[in-house]
């Protein structure tokens, strides 16, 4: 690595701490409902809003309430995205005249946008028209992104509330998360974007005769906009096939490096928000700590095996699968960034990376996407993991465990549990299957242990709502798209409804006082048994088909076998 490489990081870790305590602040006073720096400018608009759509926004729902709201708001979406896809043909801004998309696509696309997993099994370019990307996509890409944040706030009221039974207002906390946060960010973005090259038009497709005299479409579109949400919200996915390597969506280093610290920038932020409205910045912070460390550890690995020497290539650099004008260290930079937020965007091919580094990208995705993890839900997956710490931690001192004040009793511990198992479950039961069956095995592009990892891949992608590829498998089949699709429900509303039940357990409960058998959760001892607790719980579950897989491929790769 030069010292250029070790610059890059060093600005990206430093760029992401400095903005944390910002965006934080500014987001705890949004959510808050107290005036900040954008009232003045949406503050009329936003009660216009809720006139027209007869939201009463001071009125507090419990938890059945919310979660009712958020599962029919979420259904709404669904169906909408299912058919303006199945009904292309027939809809405007569609200028390639683009056909229908077949069911089994358009049902597994549609999970995908709405669970905030951009899982995509076709080619956008070639497969969805403009409207599909703008009217469909890009307004998921806000709303899911919301959604998470939705799902914090009620957990964040829960805990910080006494003896109550409302957990906040389902759709205030949609507006406000849309209006003051992911629409004005995403603005900014979209023309720091277009300031660089990236496309923003509704022409048409150009057709044009190369060098050599041979002919070749350029595909256009409005690809900045959907590119800048897709990033902040981290949604992932790509306006084009080839996602960020394409140069119409990623043309230059600047464009890659404000991608890069788009897609953690709001989850990293969020920590510190959290801080601010429990009461306690120190306690923000040391989730801001745990996770960056996880961050920092998994990077580490991956650039150490990029830069090995690889008996396959014969190189000290493994350039395979990655573009020039990037290079290695930043395709490792955005592979760990975009696995540890449940960003499916890609700027290089995860399955031209060296086994280990695969193995990192999708460990991260395995523990729960709450490094960071998605806006919002990487956060309240951590809460689940705090949960299980101070319980555990509870057992070893013989106390009733506490968080916040507040007692962690059988139903919190159940609820947490369940909502680490389902999309455990769902990785390993389906993997397993698909491993077994034709339909699983006809897809798939390697043999052996590198087969085995892009199955894997796809459903841990598919279950952590991540939505990248290893690529080498075809998923756009009737099997993959439909049993993608249901894993990526239970991914996202297998963590949300047990994260929900706490939020309304939680919420009745008295805040006791602090004393001094109350485990601290503002120590260096607690980021350690919290980190523990993550890689144990979330991670050593997966060991076993790990070692089958990218551990066994890693050692064979040592004596230039390859797949």
């Amino acid at each position: 690595m030069k010292v250029s490489d070790f610059l890059q990081i060093g600005l990206y870790i430093f760029l992401l701490i400095i903005f944390t305590p910002f965006l934080g602040s500014y987001m705890a006073k949004v959510f808050k409902g107290e005036k900040n720096l954008l009232t003045p400018l949406f503050g009329k608009f936003e009660k216009l809003i809720y006139r027209i759509s007869g939201v009463n926004y001071e009125e507090e729902m419990r938890w059945k309430t919310y979660l009712f709201s958020l599962l029919v708001f979420n259904f709404l979406g669904f169906t909408i995205v299912l058919l303006l896809q199945l009904f292309q043909s027939y809809l405007p801004l569609n200028p390639q005249n683009l056909p229908n998309v077949p069911f089994h696509l358009s049902f597994n696309t549609a999970i995908s946008f709405m669970t905030n997993t951009n899982w995509q099994s076709y080619a956008g370019e070639t497969t969805l028209s403009y409207l599909v990307q703008m009217l469909g996509l890009t307004v998921q890409n806000f709303v899911s992104a919301a959604t998470g944040i939705a799902v914090i706030l009620a957990l964040i009221r829960a805990f910080t509330r006494r003896n109550g039974n409302s957990i906040g207002n389902f759709w205030t906390d949609i507006v406000r998360s849309i209006l003051y946060v992911l629409l004005p960010l995403s603005i900014i973005m979209t023309l720091l974007l277009v300031s660089q090259g990236v496309v923003q038009t509704f022409s048409s497709y150009l057709n044009i005769t190369t060098l050599n005299g041979t002919q070749q479409t350029i595909p256009l579109g409005p690809a900045a906009s959907q590119i800048a949400i897709k990033q902040l919200g981290t949604n992932g996915g790509g306006f084009f096939n080839v996602n960020s390597a394409f140069p119409f969506e990623n043309p230059t280093p600047v464009s890659n490096f404000i991608e890069m610290l788009a897609i953690l920038l709001i989850p990293a932020a969020l920590t510190y928000t959290y801080g601010k409205m429990i009461g306690d910045n120190k306690h923000g912070w040391i989730i801001f700590s745990a996770m960056l460390i996880l961050f920092i550890t998994g990077l580490t690995a991956s650039l150490t095996s990029e830069y090995q020497y690889n008996p396959v290539t014969g190189t000290n650099i493994n350039m395979e699968g990655k573009e020039v004008r990037f290079g290695v260290t930043n395709s490792v930079l955005w592979s760990a960034a975009t696995t540890a937020a449940s960003n499916g965007s890609v700027n290089s091919m995860h399955d031209s990376m060296t086994p280990l580094s695969g193995m990192v990208a999708i460990f991260n995705i395995m523990l729960g996407e709450v490094i960071f993890g998605g806006v919002g839900a990487g956060l309240y997956g951590m809460l689940i993991f705090i949960i299980i710490t101070v319980f555990i931690a509870g057992l070893m001192v013989g106390r009733t465990p506490e968080y916040l004040g507040k007692k962690i009793e059988a139903l919190d511990i159940k609820m947490a549990i369940t909502a680490v198992l389902l999309p455990s479950a769902v990785i390993l039961v389906y993997s397993a299957i698909a491993v077994v069956i034709p339909q699983g095995l006809s897809s798939l592009n390697n043999t052996g242990p590198h087969g085995l990892t892009e199955i894997l891949y796809a459903f841990s992608s598919a279950a952590g709502n991540n939505g990248s590829a290893f690529a080498g498998l075809n998923s756009n089949t009737p099997y993959y798209d439909i049993n993608l699709g249901i894993g990526m429900l239970v991914g996202r509303f297998g963590v949300i409804i047990p994260a929900l039940v706490i939020a309304g357990n939680i919420v009745k409960k008295n805040i006791a006082p602090v004393s001094a058998g109350t485990f601290s959760t503002n120590s260096g001892i607690f980021v350690v048994l919290l980190i523990g607790v993550i890689i144990i719980i979330g991670g050593l579950t997966f060991f076993p088909v790990l070692t089958l897989g990218p551990v066994v491929e890693q050692l064979l790769m040592k004596s230039a076998t390859v797949f």
